[in-house]
C-alpha cells in the first residue's frame, strides 16, 4: 500500500530563545526536521507533506533544499495537533494509502520502527513507549493488544495517570479514515484544542481496530530547549560512532 508522510513543523519553539524556527535548529549539522524527513524517506513515500507555521518561509526553503518533491502547507493558527494534520487534507485529496504522522522536533524515530507500524494488523496504529518518568505524557489505554483510546495527562483520571505506556504522538492510519475521524474531533478539553489523539477513540467507536507498536524511549526524544538540543546532538554523535564501530 502507498504511504504518505505528514510531518508537523509549525511550532514556535519559544523555549529555544531564538528567531530560528525550532525544527531548523541543527543536530549533527542538519536541521532536525531533515532528520525526521530522512527517516520517513526510507519508506519511499508517495507524498511528503510538511505542516509549517512559525517561520514558514525558512522552513519551506529548508524542506525544498532537502527534497524538492515535498509539499509545504500552512497552519496559520495553532489550534492543536488534530487541526495541524487537517491542513494536509487538501494536499492528499484522493489518496487512499496509509498516512504516517511524524514530528519535525522528534528526529530519532528509526525507520525500522516506522516499518513495524506499517506492518501492524490494525486500522490505526500508535507508537508508544514506557519512559523512566511518565510525567505528563498522554497515556495509552489498552485492552490486551487493542488500543481503546489515548488520554492526555491533563484530562486523565487518577487511575489513567498511573498507566505506564505513553503516547509518542506518531500515528499511522489510512488517509480516508484519518481525515474522516479528524473532521469529527472537537475541542471540548482542558486545552481547548483539537487533539490528534481523539482519532483513536472515534475510530474505535466507529468499529475500527487500533493497536500500539512500542519503541525505546530514546526514539521519542523531542527537542524543546537549548539544553535538549545539546543532549540530542550528543546522542546522535554517540549513535553514529557506535554504528561506525
Amino acid at each position: 500500500m502507498a504511504v504518505a508522510l505528514i510531518i508537523l513543523a509549525a511550532g514556535k519553539g519559544t523555549r529555544m530563545n531564538s528567531d530560528l524556527p525550532k525544527v531548523l535548529h541543527p543536530i549533527a549539522g542538519a536541521p532536525m526536521l531533515v532528520h525526521a524527513m530522512t527517516a520517513g524517506a526510507t519508506l519511499d513515500p508517495a507524498h511528503t507533506i510538511i505542516v509549517a507555521g512559525h517561520g514558514a518561509e525558512h522552513v519551506s526553503k529548508a524542506v525544498l533544499e532537502h527534497d524538492e518533491t515535498a509539499k509545504v502547507v500552512l497552519q496559520t493558527e495553532q489550534l492543536g495537533t488534530g487541526h495541524a494534520v487537517l491542513q494536509a487534507k487538501e494536499a492528499l485529496a484522493g489518496f487512499e494509502g496509509k498516512v504516517l504522522i511524524l514530528y519535525g522536533d522528534t528526529p530519532f524515530v528509526r525507520p525500522e520502527t516506522l516499518e513495524a507500524m506499517l506492518a501492524a494488523d490494525a486500522d490505526v496504529v500508535v507508537l508508544g513507549f514506557e519512559p523512566a518518568d511518565a510525567g505528563r505524557y498522554g497515556r495509552l489505554v489498552m485492552d490486551g493488544d487493542s488500543l481503546e483510546r489515548i488520554v492526555e495527562f491533563k484530562d486523565a483520571s487518577p487511575i489513567e495517570q498511573r498507566l505506564r505506556l505513553c503516547n509518542s504522538g506518531v500515528i499511522c492510519a489510512p488517509a480516508p479514515l484519518l481525515f474522516e475521524m479528524l473532521d469529527k474531533t472537537g475541542n471540548d478539553n482542558a486545552a481547548g484544542e483539537y487533539y490528534l489523539t481523539d482519532v483513536i477513540g472515534l475510530a474505535r467507536r466507529s468499529g475500527h481496530s487500533a493497536t500500539a507498536v512500542t519503541c525505546d524511549e530514546a526514539e521519542t526524544l523531542g527537542v524543546n530547549s537549548r539544553a535538549e538540543l545539546a543532549a540530542a546532538d550528543a546522542m546522535y554523535q554517540e549513535v553514529a560512532r557506535n554504528t561506525l564501530m
